[in-house]
């Protein structure tokens, strides 16, 4: 069975041009022209992962992925952008995509990138499938069930990305290791990222906002000055 991905561009040559690629590679493809079509396609039907362009008429792509989100859609987003603003690529992984690629890219790296993603995803549904007991990690109040790729906060289920998930899962089982920005690159995101370890921070920060009682005083992820970060057990009294 084919992965149904959802292509958002308003350049007609990148949807043809992905479309085809996609196709070619085994894909289902659904195309979108603009940020409101995107919404509404995705209000619809269910896809693995949408690809989804910055700049769009109606709405654009950082509206589209803040949208997606809020209304609980979960599946994963590699953002494209022709601009090499960091502060747009920041601000869309910090309102829930998952990845990026800066245009001009060609058709292989997109498809590599969809790939590894869906591998990721569809190991974890596997293991759902496969493994009757729920197996879990406790760390203060978060209880992770990296099976159902589920976290709670308090016995209250939490919407996380499913990068933020496999972040946060990493870090959880390296408990009390110091690990650097490039190590955590390298382990999540199964690539070299060019050096952009930016993207790291971003989640970290996410992930702090959604697990922390207090962000300015982190009692679980903690910042080593000059290496990375290390996740700890909360002290009783934190």
């Amino acid at each position: 069975m084919s992965h149904k991905v959802l292509v958002v561009d308003d350049e007609e040559s990148i949807v043809t041009l992905l479309q085809f690629n996609l196709e070619q590679s085994g894909f289902s493809v659904t195309t979108a022209m603009d940020g409101k079509s995107a919404l509404d396609e995705a209000a619809n039907q269910k896809f693995d992962l949408i690809v989804l362009d910055l700049m769009l008429p109606e709405l654009d792509g950082l509206e589209v992925c803040k949208q997606l989100r809020q209304n609980k859609v979960m599946t994963p987003i590699l953002m494209l952008t022709a601009k090499d603003d960091e502060f747009d690529k920041v601000l869309g992984l910090e309102l829930g995509a998952d990845d990026y690629l800066t245009k001009p890219f060609s058709p292989r790296e997109v498809v590599a990138r969809i790939r590894a993603i869906l591998r990721r995803t569809q190991a974890t549904a596997s293991e759902k499938e496969t493994k009757k007991e729920v197996h879990k990690l406790v760390i203060g109040d978060v209880e992770i069930h990296p099976d159902n790729y589920e976290v709670f906060l308090r016995n209250q289920p939490m919407e996380l990305t499913p990068k933020e998930f496999e972040l946060l899962l990493y870090l959880v089982n390296h408990k009390g290791r110091v690990l650097t920005r490039d190590q955590l690159l390298n382990a999540v995101w199964n690539y070299e990222f060019v050096g952009d370890t930016r993207i790291v921070d971003v989640h970290i920060s996410h992930l702090r906002e959604k697990i922390e009682p207090n962000t300015k005083k982190p009692v679980y992820i903690k910042t080593i000055r000059g290496l990375g970060y290390k996740l700890e057990e909360p002290a009783l009294n934190e």
